[in-house]
């Protein structure tokens, strides 16, 4: 038996020109103990002002009815968000075109002479109805999710970077400058001392302070390299010239031209992407060379880090705390790009980025020279 909740009475519009198939379907509903409301129709135009003006629970049609048929119907009702399921009950429908109308989305079908089933087919099209409806919500409910996590995402990288930029400066300014003019002083006492022993210590002492200097360039540099305003491809080969003097891996660097124009925002995304990568091949790939490749070809940037190491193996690569790479992805994305990795253990890495660039602006004919 099929019933409604207690406290609802389905809405349900019944395309039919023939009073006694009405009659017949109410009966049979009334038998079943479905509580509803069936509302007539014969007419396309009156069916289309009541599923515009009105809310239903699900649609009835017969297929053939004078001047059109339930196809036409369904194609008013179909182009709607928040379509009612729309089921055909019919004595003059063939199981091929039943068939076709099911692909066009029409929820089921049902004969006249089997008229019995019909609170069985209601409940089941309702059924599958709510479920497509829970379906689509939470598929937006994610999508949405997916989104603000983007955006969660974007501001964090940006407020990061934007750290990163004011720590650099003030190393710059602050901690740099106090330390290379303690430098000065400590030499000015080693110079003017005639005690060996606090020659040795100032001459010790001044030795530390330039380690210190140069670590705090050092750190200064990876916060906010000022080689990127030399552009992505002098950026990218100073960050290879460091690996391979560092890990004497021997790193070669390939591009498309020799300055790359790209938007801050991707300039710095590349660049981080390239870092992370090289930062990676150093811990783990042990390699015998490193091979970087930068393209800006038919308006994608691409940036290609290979090299021939050790690979990663898939569970690595899936490791709820590899946020390196998870790192990486959610960078790409927060720029219109994405990142693809592929890995075969003992046979190398090939981290490749992609960046869709945004389109110049068309040169007006005046500009042209």
């Amino acid at each position: 038996m099929v019933t409604a909740t207690p406290d609802q009475t389905l809405e349900i519009l019944h395309l039919e020109d023939s009073q006694a198939d009405h009659e017949l379907a109410a009966r049979t509903l009334r038998r079943s103990g479905l509580q509803c409301q069936l509302h007539q129709v014969d007419t396309l135009s009156e069916f289309q002002r009541l599923t515009d003006s009105g809310a239903f629970d699900i649609i009835l049609a017969d297929y053939r009815l004078p001047g059109f048929t339930a196809l036409d119907a369904w194609a008013h009702v179909a182009q709607k968000p928040q379509h009612p399921p729309f089921v055909l009950l019919s004595g003059a429908i063939g199981e091929a075109a039943a068939v076709d109308a099911m692909r066009l989305g029409v929820a089921d079908y049902l004969l006249k002479d089997d008229i019995q089933r019909l609170p069985h087919v209601i409940a089941r099209a309702l059924e599958v109805h709510e479920a497509r409806r829970m379906r689509e919500h939470a598929m937006a409910e994610l999508a949405s999710s997916e989104r603000r996590l983007a955006e969660l995402a974007e501001h964090l990288q940006t407020s990061i970077e934007q750290e990163r930029a004011s720590i650099a400066r003030e190393i710059h300014d602050d901690i740099g400058g106090a330390l290379t003019a303690v430098r000065f002083d400590v030499a000015w006492i080693g110079r003017h001392s005639t005690d060996p022993a606090m020659q040795e210590h100032a001459n010790s002492a001044a030795d530390m302070l330039q380690h210190a200097i140069g670590a705090s360039q050092r750190i200064m540099m990876n916060l906010r390299p000022p080689i990127l305003e030399q552009g992505l491809v002098a950026a990218v080969q100073w960050l290879a010239a460091g690996f391979e003097r560092r890990t004497g891996v021997p790193t070669r660097v390939q591009s498309s031209s020799d300055s790359i124009d790209t938007p801050a925002d991707i300039q710095l995304v590349a660049y981080r992407t390239a870092q992370e990568a090289l930062t990676n091949i150093s811990k783990h790939a042990q390699p015998s060379k490193v091979d970087i490749e930068l393209s800006d070809k038919e308006g994608v940037l691409t940036l290609e880090v290979a090299d021939n190491g050790r690979g990663i193996a898939p569970e690595m690569r899936d490791k709820p705390k590899a946020f390196g790479l998870k790192g990486l992805q959610e960078r790409a994305r927060t720029v219109g790009g994405w990142l693809d990795i592929s890995s075969r253990p003992g046979q190398g890495t090939s981290v490749i980025l992609s960046i869709p660039l945004p389109s110049a602006p068309p040169t007006a004919p005046g500009d042209a020279t």
